[in-house]
């Protein structure tokens, strides 16, 4: 029996990672990132208006997330609601922001990505869709995270100068040790704040 779950579980893992590979899609669809040559300092803001979860809208999703909880337990699904909302500020956004950062100090670009207020230029992350993904140990899937960046000046934002999609960024732990939905997620951003990095250096970084 032992065995047969150990070969259950590689073969689950083995799809899980073959599903998730190679699935995000990141595209500079307006303007041009010229202006960020010579820049020390980006100023990073977020924004969720409109977002959808899954096929439908997150308004949605919390009412039907916090309905199951509630049938559990009366008060799980306020709670669970309290997290789905903290977890921007706590998790999804300083990942985005540590592996933005991460992949230009690999690559011996000096600028920095973060709260700076004071910056020339800042760049506004809108997420547009989360998937949160499953794991139920044999079958699982990753999330994903759909964003668009837009680049603006700080101090006039109606002057928009490039824009970037970022579609379908998979979350997941390498291990399949990512039960918890919201952990799926900040790996996502994770992986956008990583790509979103190495293209930005690979096209107006160099």
């Amino acid at each position: 029996m032992k065995k047969l779950r150990s070969q259950l579980f590689v073969a689950g893992l083995s799809l899980f990672l073959v599903s998730s590979s190679s699935a995000q899609d990141m595209k500079l669809i307006s303007g041009s990132l010229d202006f960020l040559k010579g820049e020390k300092t980006l100023n990073v803001e977020y924004t969720y208006d409109g977002l959808t979860v899954g096929k439908g809208t997150e308004q949605a999703y919390i009412d039907k997330k916090v309905a199951e909880f509630n049938a559990k337990e009366a008060g799980k699904g306020e709670k669970w609601l309290e997290g789905w909302k903290t977890d921007r500020t706590k998790r999804y956004q300083p990942k985005f922001e540590e592996l933005l950062n991460k992949q230009f100090t690999e690559r011996k670009v000096d600028l920095k990505a973060g709260q700076y207020a004071d910056a020339k230029y800042t760049l506004v992350l809108k997420t547009l869709n989360l998937e949160p993904g499953y794991n139920a140990f044999v079958s699982r899937a990753p999330a994903q995270i759909s964003t668009e960046a837009k680049f603006v000046e700080t101090k006039d934002r109606s002057k928009e100068l490039a824009v970037i999609s970022i579609l379908k960024a998979p979350g997941r732990d390498a291990m399949g040790y990512d039960f918890d939905p919201g952990y799926r997620l900040q790996e996502g951003y994770a992986k956008s704040g990583k790509e979103l990095g190495a293209f930005l250096c690979k096209k107006a970084l160099k």
